[in-house]
């Protein structure tokens, strides 16, 4: 039996994200699709004591069928803006100086333009640090050909999947019946039952934010009590 999840990657993700990684033995991510605008490929949010703040990178637009995994970021300037974000919105946090230096890494440590190796980069930093051993691999590992599903499907056969995980959200075009014919179950994650946690300019406690966020509040460790993955396992 082997499990798969298929999905674009996104800039410092929010936790459910990271819940689909480990609920799955292979993570796909899938960069070789339209990079969409406004979306969660370059940005995310935080809390502020004035509530939400956007994170965002900017990108280089070439055309409008420009890939996820040809876009590339207009520059550095982003990295020092959002580390310094980060610091200041999280310096009251309780592990703020335990990862201090893990994500000044990420951000200070390198000048990578591709965002899909930006986003691979902190996807797999943050993996680490909760303790996520799912196998994480690109579309680009892969051969694909036609239509959407068909696609997702023929990425699942060459995988050696037996099960597809996917977001809600694909309820609205994935053809499960192509699935279960080539005898590939599909299963839906769901993200209801979400515990509150020590989260900083609380009231209101906000759950769409970055996992940073919860990482920064309550630590690698002790986060895996406020995923619904861990708990399932």
């Amino acid at each position: 039996m082997k499990r798969i999840a298929i999905l674009q990657s996104n800039y410092i993700p929010w936790k459910g994200y990271f819940d689909i990684i480990n609920s799955v033995d292979e993570f796909v991510l899938y960069d070789e699709v339209q990079y969409t605008k406004n979306d969660w490929r370059n940005r995310n949010q935080i809390k502020t004591v004035n509530g939400l703040q956007w994170l965002t990178i900017p990108v280089r637009r070439a055309s409008l069928a420009q890939k996820i995994n040809e876009t590339r970021t207009d520059g550095n300037c982003w990295r020092k803006k959002h580390w310094y974000s980060i610091c200041q919105w999280y310096a009251k946090s309780s592990y703020l100086k335990t990862y201090r230096d893990h994500f000044e890494a990420l951000y200070m440590g390198d000048d990578e333009e591709n965002l899909s190796a930006i986003n691979r980069a902190f996807i797999n930093a943050v993996c680490k640090m909760i303790h996520i051993r799912a196998r994480i691999t690109s579309s680009t590992d892969y051969h694909l050909s036609g239509g959407p599903s068909e696609r997702l499907l023929s990425l699942c056969q060459q995988a050696g999947a037996t099960s597809y995980l996917s977001g809600p959200a694909a309820k609205d075009y994935l053809d499960v019946d192509l699935f279960e014919s080539a005898g590939i179950e599909v299963a839906w994650m769901d993200y209801t039952g979400y515990p509150a946690y020590g989260q900083l300019y609380s009231p209101p406690f906000l759950h769409e934010v970055s996992i940073i966020d919860l990482i920064l509040s309550e630590g690698g460790d002790k986060a895996r009590k406020y995923m619904l993955s861990f708990k399932a396992g």
